[in-house]
């Protein structure tokens, strides 16, 4: 077969694959409500940050009935996903699944009885910290003394009521204490592996084991820092995300692996700068470096090849062309993912 003939037959079966696939993000980290370009990438759901990092009670709230509004308005592009099944519900009725989560435990702050009231409102993932310290534990960037009494308390309660855990930004003690703890699946819905780019967001290997053999997935990311070879003459491409990929599928399997994207959805990227400037200045360690040698915009922040969720079928491409199979890809793409949070939720 000629190179050019291999080349369409790779993409007819790539795009095949991917057109089959019910595709999970495990992580978008802001939304306008814009659903075009998850769409276009053939998302079936998307784990959301419904609402900024460092929001207390009362903006949490709010942020959920923003979405709990949008989700119920008439011809609405969403589907509230509250059990897995909702997700293949969505993707049969062309819309797109929203599960909501967040990134910081601050809207519980120590009121254990706040877990089940947002689960009640329909919130199925919660990261127990965003970098620094909370009630519950350390985060990433912390010299990290573990889960707090209260974290302990916090971990069962959220295994009670049927919410997933997300240690993606938190400390290396603080998310060995919480897994040896939790009775249910732990995620790591954005985070790729220190061994490969050893930065304070990325995770050790005994980590990924101890995530992996607990039934959860990690989620690799597209996000250009925790990509980086740290080459300031290289900015990050797809085949550096392959090189996480190919890390944890060494280590743990091809069952345990997701994607997370850390992309925002949204109609302008403008609207996002907002949010950047809050990492920018509050954890230079995380992107100060990486943003010296390419630059600052949404755009920069993510592997070349990948700018929106539009561009998902070349990372199914990639895999295909790497030697996956169909079944190992859909895998990555949602399948693992979907089977994870079946039991870390109470569905």
């Amino acid at each position: 077969m000629s190179p050019s003939l291999r080349t369409q037959s790779l993409n007819d079966s790539a795009n095949t694959i991917h057109a089959e696939s019910v595709i999970v993000d495990g992580l978008v980290f802001m939304s306008d409500g814009y659903t075009a370009d998850l769409r276009a990438g053939n998302v079936a759901a998307i784990n959301l940050t419904v609402t900024p990092f460092e929001s207390d009670f009362a903006t949490a709230c709010d942020h959920v009935a923003v979405w709990l509004h949008r989700v119920s308005a008439p011809h609405s592009d969403w589907h509230i996903v509250k059990r897995a099944a909702d997700i293949e519900t969505a993707r049969s009725a062309g819309k797109t699944g929203l599960i909501m989560g967040w990134q910081n435990m601050r809207p519980v702050e120590d009121q254990l009885h706040r877990i089940s009231f947002f689960h009640a409102l329909g919130v199925r993932i919660m990261q127990l910290t965003y970098n620094n310290r909370n009630f519950i534990g350390d985060g990433c960037l912390e010299t990290d003394s573990g889960l707090s009494l209260f974290g302990r308390k916090l971990v069962r309660e959220m295994n009670r009521v049927g919410i997933a855990i997300d240690l993606s930004h938190v400390g290396e003690r603080t998310s060995l204490q919480a897994l040896e703890i939790s009775e249910r699946p732990v995620l790591l819905t954005h985070a790729n592996a220190y061994a490969v780019a050893p930065t304070p967001r990325n995770k050790s290997d005994d980590l990924i084991k101890a995530v992996a053999a607990k039934g959860g997935t990690i989620g690799v990311s597209i996000y250009g820092p925790m990509c980086w070879d740290r080459n300031p003459a290289h900015p990050p491409c797809l085949d550096d995300f392959l090189r996480h990929v190919d890390h944890i599928v060494d280590l743990v399997g091809v069952q345990s692996i997701a994607f997370g994207t850390d992309l925002p959805a949204v109609r302008d990227l403008k609207t996002v700068e907002e949010m950047l400037e809050f990492t920018r200045t509050r954890f230079p360690e995380n992107v100060g470096l990486y943003e010296q040698s390419f630059g600052g915009g949404a755009r920069e922040r993510y592997v070349r090849e990948i700018g929106n969720q539009r561009d998902l079928p070349l990372m199914t491409a990639a895999l295909l062309d790497r030697g996956w199979s169909p079944a190992d890809i859909k895998g990555l793409l949602g399948a693992n993912l979907i089977r994870a949070l079946q039991k870390a939720w109470i569905d």
